[in-house]
Protein backbone atom coordinates (compact mmCIF):
# COMPACT_ATOMS: atom_id res chain seq x y z
CA UNK A 1 0.00 0.00 0.00
CA UNK A 2 2.63 2.38 0.31
CA UNK A 3 4.10 2.09 -3.67
CA UNK A 4 0.56 1.89 -4.42
CA UNK A 5 0.12 5.48 -2.45
CA UNK A 6 3.71 6.59 -3.85
CA UNK A 7 2.30 5.66 -7.62
CA UNK A 8 -1.35 7.60 -6.82
CA UNK A 9 0.51 10.57 -5.21
CA UNK A 10 3.46 11.16 -7.73
CA UNK A 11 1.07 12.78 -10.88
CA UNK A 12 -1.43 15.14 -9.02
CA UNK A 13 1.22 17.53 -8.46
CA UNK A 14 2.59 17.37 -11.80
CA UNK A 15 -0.34 18.53 -13.30
CA UNK A 16 -1.47 20.71 -10.28
CA UNK A 17 0.92 23.35 -8.00
CA UNK A 18 4.71 21.43 -9.10
CA UNK A 19 3.21 22.35 -13.12
CA UNK A 20 1.83 25.70 -11.78
CA UNK A 21 5.85 26.33 -10.91
CA UNK A 22 6.70 25.21 -14.63
CA UNK A 23 4.07 27.55 -16.09
CA UNK A 24 4.71 31.15 -14.26
CA UNK A 25 8.46 30.68 -14.69
CA UNK A 26 7.64 30.51 -17.97
CA UNK A 27 5.72 34.04 -18.05
CA UNK A 28 2.17 32.49 -17.97
CA UNK A 29 0.07 35.12 -16.32
CA UNK A 30 -1.58 33.98 -12.86
CA UNK A 31 -5.22 34.08 -14.38
CA UNK A 32 -4.26 31.41 -17.10
CA UNK A 33 -2.51 29.29 -14.31
CA UNK A 34 -6.04 28.97 -12.48
CA UNK A 35 -7.93 28.25 -15.29
CA UNK A 36 -5.09 25.34 -16.60
CA UNK A 37 -5.70 23.75 -13.71
CA UNK A 38 -9.40 23.47 -14.25
CA UNK A 39 -7.16 20.11 -15.97
CA UNK A 40 -7.22 18.64 -12.62
CA UNK A 41 -10.99 18.48 -12.53
CA UNK A 42 -10.75 15.28 -14.24
CA UNK A 43 -10.65 13.74 -10.47
CA UNK A 44 -13.72 15.32 -9.98
CA UNK A 45 -15.40 13.53 -12.32
CA UNK A 46 -13.96 10.24 -12.15
CA UNK A 47 -16.93 8.70 -10.83
CA UNK A 48 -18.50 8.65 -14.39
CA UNK A 49 -16.27 5.66 -15.88
CA UNK A 50 -15.57 4.34 -12.65
CA UNK A 51 -18.08 1.76 -12.84
CA UNK A 52 -16.69 0.72 -16.47
CA UNK A 53 -13.54 -0.38 -13.81
CA UNK A 54 -15.67 -2.33 -11.98
CA UNK A 55 -17.31 -4.51 -15.29
CA UNK A 56 -14.65 -4.25 -17.90
CA UNK A 57 -12.41 -7.02 -18.08
CA UNK A 58 -9.32 -5.70 -20.04
CA UNK A 59 -8.30 -8.00 -22.87
CA UNK A 60 -5.19 -10.61 -21.74
CA UNK A 61 -4.41 -8.56 -18.79
CA UNK A 62 -7.32 -9.98 -17.29
CA UNK A 63 -6.45 -13.46 -17.09
CA UNK A 64 -3.28 -12.97 -16.40
CA UNK A 65 -3.18 -9.85 -13.08
CA UNK A 66 -6.50 -10.07 -12.36
CA UNK A 67 -9.54 -7.39 -12.01
CA UNK A 68 -7.74 -4.93 -10.45
CA UNK A 69 -3.98 -5.31 -10.98
CA UNK A 70 -4.50 -5.41 -14.59
CA UNK A 71 -6.07 -1.94 -14.63
CA UNK A 72 -3.35 -0.74 -12.78
CA UNK A 73 -0.79 -1.51 -14.84
CA UNK A 74 -2.51 -0.40 -17.68
CA UNK A 75 -3.42 3.06 -16.18
CA UNK A 76 0.64 2.76 -14.80
CA UNK A 77 1.89 2.45 -18.68
CA UNK A 78 -0.16 5.52 -19.71
CA UNK A 79 0.74 7.50 -16.73
CA UNK A 80 4.62 6.94 -17.66
CA UNK A 81 3.81 7.44 -21.54
CA UNK A 82 1.59 11.03 -21.07
CA UNK A 83 4.94 12.29 -18.83
CA UNK A 84 7.22 11.35 -21.12
CA UNK A 85 5.23 13.56 -23.99
CA UNK A 86 5.02 16.60 -21.03
CA UNK A 87 9.00 16.03 -21.11
CA UNK A 88 8.87 16.75 -24.97
CA UNK A 89 7.15 19.97 -24.86
CA UNK A 90 7.59 23.24 -24.03
CA UNK A 91 3.99 25.44 -22.84
CA UNK A 92 5.70 28.49 -24.16
CA UNK A 93 5.81 26.32 -27.71
CA UNK A 94 3.16 23.71 -28.23
CA UNK A 95 0.46 25.04 -25.79
CA UNK A 96 -1.89 22.51 -27.37
CA UNK A 97 0.26 19.26 -27.29
CA UNK A 98 0.90 20.46 -24.06
CA UNK A 99 -2.48 21.02 -22.83
CA UNK A 100 -3.36 17.34 -24.42
CA UNK A 101 -0.51 15.66 -22.57
CA UNK A 102 -1.61 17.60 -19.32
CA UNK A 103 -5.15 15.92 -19.56
CA UNK A 104 -4.16 12.55 -20.30
CA UNK A 105 -2.19 12.63 -17.40
CA UNK A 106 -4.66 13.88 -15.33
CA UNK A 107 -7.30 11.09 -16.76
CA UNK A 108 -5.08 8.25 -16.25
CA UNK A 109 -3.77 9.48 -13.06
CA UNK A 110 -7.58 9.68 -11.44
CA UNK A 111 -8.02 5.81 -13.24
CA UNK A 112 -5.38 4.46 -10.96
CA UNK A 113 -6.69 6.13 -8.43
CA UNK A 114 -10.06 4.47 -8.34
CA UNK A 115 -8.24 1.21 -8.76
CA UNK A 116 -5.74 1.62 -5.70
CA UNK A 117 -8.58 2.77 -3.45
CA UNK A 118 -10.93 -0.75 -4.62
CA UNK A 119 -7.84 -2.80 -3.95
CA UNK A 120 -6.78 -1.45 -0.82
CA UNK A 121 -10.51 -1.72 1.06
CA UNK A 122 -11.02 -4.98 -1.14
CA UNK A 123 -7.66 -6.33 0.57
CA UNK A 124 -8.74 -5.95 4.46
CA UNK A 125 -11.61 -5.73 6.73
CA UNK A 126 -12.27 -2.39 8.23
CA UNK A 127 -10.18 -3.42 11.43
CA UNK A 128 -7.30 -2.68 9.28
CA UNK A 129 -8.31 -0.17 7.49
CA UNK A 130 -7.02 2.74 9.39
CA UNK A 131 -3.45 1.40 9.26
CA UNK A 132 -3.82 0.87 5.35
CA UNK A 133 -5.19 4.35 5.26
CA UNK A 134 -2.15 5.27 7.39
CA UNK A 135 0.56 3.16 4.83
CA UNK A 136 -1.18 4.66 1.73
CA UNK A 137 -1.12 8.12 3.15
CA UNK A 138 3.09 7.83 3.77
CA UNK A 139 3.41 6.83 0.26
CA UNK A 140 0.78 9.22 -1.18
CA UNK A 141 2.90 12.22 0.80
CA UNK A 142 5.99 11.03 -0.01
CA UNK A 143 5.29 10.88 -3.78
CA UNK A 144 3.93 14.43 -3.51
CA UNK A 145 6.98 15.45 -2.01
CA UNK A 146 8.90 13.55 -4.84
CA UNK A 147 6.63 15.44 -7.23
CA UNK A 148 6.80 18.73 -5.83
CA UNK A 149 9.92 19.32 -3.58
CA UNK A 150 11.87 16.47 -5.83
CA UNK A 151 11.33 17.62 -9.70
CA UNK A 152 12.13 21.21 -8.24
CA UNK A 153 15.06 20.02 -7.24
CA UNK A 154 16.04 18.14 -10.16
CA UNK A 155 15.26 21.33 -12.13
CA UNK A 156 17.40 23.42 -10.40
CA UNK A 157 20.29 20.85 -10.49
CA UNK A 158 19.54 20.99 -13.95
CA UNK A 159 19.94 24.84 -14.65
CA UNK A 160 19.11 26.79 -11.61
CA UNK A 161 19.45 30.33 -12.97
CA UNK A 162 17.15 32.66 -12.70
CA UNK A 163 16.41 32.57 -16.58
CA UNK A 164 13.76 30.29 -17.93
CA UNK A 165 15.13 27.19 -19.32
CA UNK A 166 12.36 24.44 -20.71
CA UNK A 167 14.88 21.68 -20.56
CA UNK A 168 15.31 21.62 -17.17
CA UNK A 169 11.66 21.09 -16.72
CA UNK A 170 11.52 18.62 -19.27
CA UNK A 171 14.01 16.54 -17.63
CA UNK A 172 12.41 16.91 -14.04
CA UNK A 173 9.33 15.46 -16.15
CA UNK A 174 11.38 12.91 -17.36
CA UNK A 175 12.97 11.73 -13.78
CA UNK A 176 9.06 11.40 -12.77
CA UNK A 177 8.00 8.97 -15.03
CA UNK A 178 11.01 7.09 -14.14
CA UNK A 179 9.76 6.70 -10.59
CA UNK A 180 6.45 5.61 -11.85
CA UNK A 181 7.67 2.39 -12.18
CA UNK A 182 7.74 1.79 -8.46
CA UNK A 183 4.05 1.39 -8.83
CA UNK A 184 4.45 -1.01 -11.90
CA UNK A 185 7.03 -3.00 -9.46
CA UNK A 186 4.32 -2.80 -6.52
CA UNK A 187 1.79 -4.35 -9.19
CA UNK A 188 3.53 -6.59 -10.66
CA UNK A 189 4.31 -8.60 -7.33
CA UNK A 190 0.83 -7.55 -5.45
CA UNK A 191 -1.85 -10.43 -5.29
CA UNK A 192 -5.06 -10.12 -6.36
CA UNK A 193 -8.05 -9.08 -3.72
CA UNK A 194 -10.27 -11.44 -3.03
CA UNK A 195 -13.93 -10.49 -2.31
CA UNK A 196 -16.78 -11.97 -1.56
CA UNK A 197 -19.30 -9.95 -3.45
CA UNK A 198 -18.87 -11.41 -7.18
CA UNK A 199 -19.27 -8.63 -10.50
CA UNK A 200 -21.20 -10.05 -12.70
CA UNK A 201 -20.98 -9.11 -16.58
CA UNK A 202 -23.50 -6.75 -17.94
CA UNK A 203 -25.18 -6.96 -20.97
CA UNK A 204 -26.70 -3.70 -22.48
CA UNK A 205 -26.71 -0.12 -21.50
CA UNK A 206 -29.77 -0.02 -19.07
CA UNK A 207 -28.19 -3.13 -17.47
CA UNK A 208 -24.83 -1.29 -16.73
CA UNK A 209 -26.51 2.23 -15.78
CA UNK A 210 -28.63 -0.12 -13.01
CA UNK A 211 -25.90 -1.88 -12.07
CA UNK A 212 -22.75 0.30 -12.49
CA UNK A 213 -24.75 3.99 -10.97
CA UNK A 214 -28.04 3.36 -9.77
CA UNK A 215 -27.29 0.82 -6.85
CA UNK A 216 -24.62 2.17 -5.29
CA UNK A 217 -26.11 5.44 -5.01
CA UNK A 218 -29.25 4.74 -3.63
CA UNK A 219 -27.13 2.32 -1.47
CA UNK A 220 -25.92 5.28 0.23
CA UNK A 221 -29.59 6.36 1.34
CA UNK A 222 -30.96 3.11 2.00
CA UNK A 223 -27.77 2.88 4.66
CA UNK A 224 -27.83 6.09 6.09
CA UNK A 225 -30.86 8.13 5.33
CA UNK A 226 -31.07 11.68 5.38
CA UNK A 227 -27.84 11.73 7.32
CA UNK A 228 -26.50 10.52 3.98
CA UNK A 229 -26.52 14.35 2.90
CA UNK A 230 -24.57 15.77 5.47
CA UNK A 231 -21.98 13.33 5.03
CA UNK A 232 -21.93 14.04 1.54
CA UNK A 233 -21.24 17.76 2.47
CA UNK A 234 -18.47 16.93 4.65
CA UNK A 235 -16.82 14.55 1.34
CA UNK A 236 -17.51 17.81 -0.65
CA UNK A 237 -16.35 20.96 1.12
CA UNK A 238 -13.61 18.73 3.91
CA UNK A 239 -10.52 19.35 1.44
CA UNK A 240 -11.79 22.87 0.24
CA UNK A 241 -9.79 25.28 2.31
CA UNK A 242 -5.89 23.12 1.15
CA UNK A 243 -7.38 22.23 -2.81
CA UNK A 244 -7.91 25.99 -3.53
CA UNK A 245 -5.03 27.66 -1.99
CA UNK A 246 -2.62 24.88 -3.17
CA UNK A 247 -2.64 26.54 -6.69
CA UNK A 248 -1.19 29.58 -5.69
CA UNK A 249 1.52 28.16 -3.26
CA UNK A 250 4.20 27.69 -6.09
CA UNK A 251 3.30 30.84 -7.54
CA UNK A 252 3.40 32.96 -4.55
CA UNK A 253 6.54 31.41 -3.50
CA UNK A 254 7.96 32.70 -6.91
CA UNK A 255 6.26 36.10 -6.90
CA UNK A 256 8.17 36.24 -2.90
CA UNK A 257 11.64 35.60 -4.48
CA UNK A 258 12.13 31.72 -3.49
CA UNK A 259 14.23 29.91 -5.99
CA UNK A 260 13.43 26.35 -7.08
CA UNK A 261 15.94 25.53 -4.99
CA UNK A 262 15.47 27.06 -1.65
CA UNK A 263 11.40 25.63 -1.90
CA UNK A 264 12.70 21.81 -2.60
CA UNK A 265 15.32 21.67 -0.32
CA UNK A 266 12.82 22.97 2.51
CA UNK A 267 10.17 21.21 1.26
CA UNK A 268 12.26 17.82 0.90
CA UNK A 269 13.66 17.66 4.40
CA UNK A 270 10.83 19.55 6.64
CA UNK A 271 8.41 18.90 4.35
CA UNK A 272 8.54 15.31 4.22
CA UNK A 273 9.07 14.64 7.72
CA UNK A 274 6.08 16.61 8.77
CA UNK A 275 3.85 14.73 6.25
CA UNK A 276 5.24 11.35 7.64
CA UNK A 277 4.77 12.40 11.32
CA UNK A 278 1.41 13.99 10.26
CA UNK A 279 -0.15 10.49 8.21
CA UNK A 280 1.38 8.50 11.20
CA UNK A 281 -0.14 10.47 13.82
CA UNK A 282 -3.36 10.84 11.98
CA UNK A 283 -3.44 6.78 11.91
CA UNK A 284 -2.70 6.79 15.77
CA UNK A 285 -5.61 9.26 16.54
CA UNK A 286 -8.13 7.67 14.48
CA UNK A 287 -7.63 4.55 16.63
CA UNK A 288 -7.10 6.09 20.01
CA UNK A 289 -9.45 9.40 19.84
CA UNK A 290 -12.04 7.85 17.21
CA UNK A 291 -12.45 8.62 13.45
CA UNK A 292 -14.97 12.19 14.02
CA UNK A 293 -12.67 13.92 16.68
CA UNK A 294 -9.65 13.32 14.10
CA UNK A 295 -11.55 14.59 11.03
CA UNK A 296 -12.60 17.60 13.36
CA UNK A 297 -8.79 17.98 14.27
CA UNK A 298 -7.72 17.86 10.74
CA UNK A 299 -10.20 20.45 9.40
CA UNK A 300 -9.77 22.71 11.85
CA UNK A 301 -5.31 22.95 11.47
CA UNK A 302 -6.26 22.50 7.63
CA UNK A 303 -8.26 26.25 7.78
CA UNK A 304 -5.65 27.31 10.55
CA UNK A 305 -2.12 26.91 8.48
CA UNK A 306 -3.52 28.44 5.58
CA UNK A 307 -3.73 32.36 7.50
CA UNK A 308 -0.13 31.30 8.45
CA UNK A 309 0.54 32.15 4.42
CA UNK A 310 -1.47 35.39 4.98
CA UNK A 311 0.89 36.13 7.78
CA UNK A 312 3.93 35.13 5.65
CA UNK A 313 2.71 37.73 2.38
CA UNK A 314 3.35 40.28 5.80
CA UNK A 315 6.24 42.78 5.19
CA UNK A 316 7.20 42.32 8.59
CA UNK A 317 6.63 38.31 9.14
CA UNK A 318 10.17 37.68 9.04
CA UNK A 319 10.87 40.22 11.98
CA UNK A 320 8.13 38.90 13.98
CA UNK A 321 9.45 35.72 13.39
CA UNK A 322 12.98 36.19 14.58
CA UNK A 323 11.61 38.56 17.29
CA UNK A 324 10.06 35.02 18.49
CA UNK A 325 13.11 33.07 18.04
CA UNK A 326 15.31 35.00 19.84
CA UNK A 327 13.21 33.98 22.92
CA UNK A 328 14.35 30.26 22.53
CA UNK A 329 17.00 30.17 20.48
CA UNK A 330 20.41 31.42 21.13
CA UNK A 331 21.15 34.80 18.98
CA UNK A 332 24.74 33.02 17.57
CA UNK A 333 22.58 30.80 15.82
CA UNK A 334 20.09 33.16 14.65
CA UNK A 335 22.35 35.36 13.03
CA UNK A 336 23.90 32.95 10.77
CA UNK A 337 20.31 31.68 9.34
CA UNK A 338 17.94 33.18 6.40
CA UNK A 339 15.12 34.66 7.99
CA UNK A 340 13.61 34.23 4.95
CA UNK A 341 14.04 30.68 4.45
CA UNK A 342 13.17 30.26 8.04
CA UNK A 343 9.66 31.25 7.73
CA UNK A 344 9.49 29.11 4.85
CA UNK A 345 10.69 26.00 6.89
CA UNK A 346 8.23 27.13 9.39
CA UNK A 347 5.11 27.32 6.50
CA UNK A 348 5.75 24.46 5.06
CA UNK A 349 6.09 22.33 7.78
CA UNK A 350 3.22 22.92 9.85
CA UNK A 351 0.99 23.06 6.63
CA UNK A 352 2.25 19.58 5.76
CA UNK A 353 1.94 18.43 9.02
CA UNK A 354 -2.20 19.31 9.03
CA UNK A 355 -2.45 17.96 5.96
CA UNK A 356 -0.62 14.53 7.38
CA UNK A 357 -3.55 14.08 10.17
CA UNK A 358 -6.38 15.31 7.65
CA UNK A 359 -5.50 13.07 5.08
CA UNK A 360 -5.29 10.20 6.72
CA UNK A 361 -8.36 11.00 8.89
CA UNK A 362 -10.27 11.54 5.52
CA UNK A 363 -9.25 8.44 3.97
CA UNK A 364 -10.75 6.57 6.71
CA UNK A 365 -13.62 8.37 5.98
CA UNK A 366 -14.51 7.62 2.94
CA UNK A 367 -13.52 4.29 3.63
CA UNK A 368 -15.91 3.54 6.21
CA UNK A 369 -19.45 5.12 3.65
CA UNK A 370 -17.87 2.37 1.48
CA UNK A 371 -19.85 -0.74 0.49
CA UNK A 372 -17.69 -3.27 -0.41
CA UNK A 373 -20.67 -4.65 -3.17
CA UNK A 374 -19.49 -0.60 -4.80
CA UNK A 375 -16.52 -0.37 -3.48
CA UNK A 376 -14.66 1.02 -6.47
CA UNK A 377 -18.07 3.14 -8.06
CA UNK A 378 -19.00 4.57 -4.52
CA UNK A 379 -14.83 5.54 -3.14
CA UNK A 380 -14.24 7.02 -6.41
CA UNK A 381 -18.05 8.88 -6.55
CA UNK A 382 -16.86 10.55 -2.81
CA UNK A 383 -12.62 10.83 -3.57
CA UNK A 384 -14.36 12.97 -7.02
CA UNK A 385 -16.97 14.74 -5.31
CA UNK A 386 -14.22 15.63 -2.43
CA UNK A 387 -12.64 17.76 -5.51
CA UNK A 388 -15.07 18.60 -7.82
CA UNK A 389 -16.18 21.85 -6.32
CA UNK A 390 -12.33 23.08 -4.74
CA UNK A 391 -10.78 22.53 -7.98
CA UNK A 392 -13.79 24.34 -9.74
CA UNK A 393 -13.03 27.32 -7.13
CA UNK A 394 -9.24 27.25 -7.31
CA UNK A 395 -9.36 27.95 -10.99
CA UNK A 396 -10.65 31.27 -10.44
CA UNK A 397 -7.74 31.96 -7.37
CA UNK A 398 -5.39 33.35 -10.01
CA UNK A 399 -8.23 36.11 -10.61
CA UNK A 400 -9.01 36.89 -6.81
CA UNK A 401 -5.11 37.48 -6.16
CA UNK A 402 -4.51 39.85 -9.19
CA UNK A 403 -8.10 41.39 -8.40
CA UNK A 404 -6.83 41.88 -4.37
CA UNK A 405 -3.83 40.25 -3.03
CA UNK A 406 -2.07 37.13 -1.76
CA UNK A 407 -3.23 37.54 1.82
CA UNK A 408 -6.62 38.46 1.32
CA UNK A 409 -6.59 35.69 -1.02
CA UNK A 410 -5.31 33.00 1.78
CA UNK A 411 -7.38 34.33 4.41
CA UNK A 412 -10.53 34.01 2.50
CA UNK A 413 -9.46 30.35 1.96
CA UNK A 414 -9.57 29.52 5.27
CA UNK A 415 -12.28 30.44 5.84
CA UNK A 416 -13.82 28.23 3.61
CA UNK A 417 -12.27 25.64 6.02
CA UNK A 418 -15.41 27.09 8.45
CA UNK A 419 -18.16 24.99 6.10
CA UNK A 420 -16.87 21.13 6.80
CA UNK A 421 -15.85 22.07 10.43
CA UNK A 422 -19.38 22.68 10.88
CA UNK A 423 -20.85 19.71 9.34
CA UNK A 424 -18.20 17.61 11.20
CA UNK A 425 -19.50 19.14 14.56
CA UNK A 426 -23.28 18.49 13.43
CA UNK A 427 -22.39 14.88 12.50
CA UNK A 428 -20.53 14.56 16.16
CA UNK A 429 -23.69 16.46 17.86
CA UNK A 430 -25.83 13.93 16.12
CA UNK A 431 -24.12 11.11 17.17
CA UNK A 432 -23.66 12.02 20.80
CA UNK A 433 -27.96 12.68 21.08
CA UNK A 434 -28.60 8.92 19.20
CA UNK A 435 -29.88 10.35 16.47
CA UNK A 436 -26.68 8.53 14.10
CA UNK A 437 -24.86 5.66 14.61
CA UNK A 438 -21.52 5.94 13.12
CA UNK A 439 -19.60 2.59 14.50
CA UNK A 440 -16.18 4.00 15.60
CA UNK A 441 -14.55 0.38 15.55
Amino acid sequence: MGLFGFSSGLPILLVFSTLSFWLREAGVERASIGFFSWIALAYGFKWAWSPLIDQIQLPWLHDKLGRRRSWLLFTQIMIIAMLMIMATQDPQQSVILFIIASLGLALFSATQDIVVDAFRIESADTRLQGAMAATYMTGYRIAMIVAGAGSLAIAAFYDNSAVYNAAAWQFAYACMALFMLFGVFATLLSKEPITKHTIQPVHNIQEFLITGIVKPITDLFQRYGKTCLLLLGIVITYRISDIVMGIMANPFYVDMGYSKSEVATIAKVFGIVMTLIGAGLGGLLVNGFGLLSTLLLGGVLAALTNVLFHWMASSMATTQLMTVLALVLPDTWLQTQDPAQLLLTLVISADNLSAGIASCAFVVFLSRLTNTQFTATQYALFSSIMVLLPKFIAGFSGVVVDAWDYSAFFIGTAVLGIIPVTFIIVLMYMQVSKRFNWVES
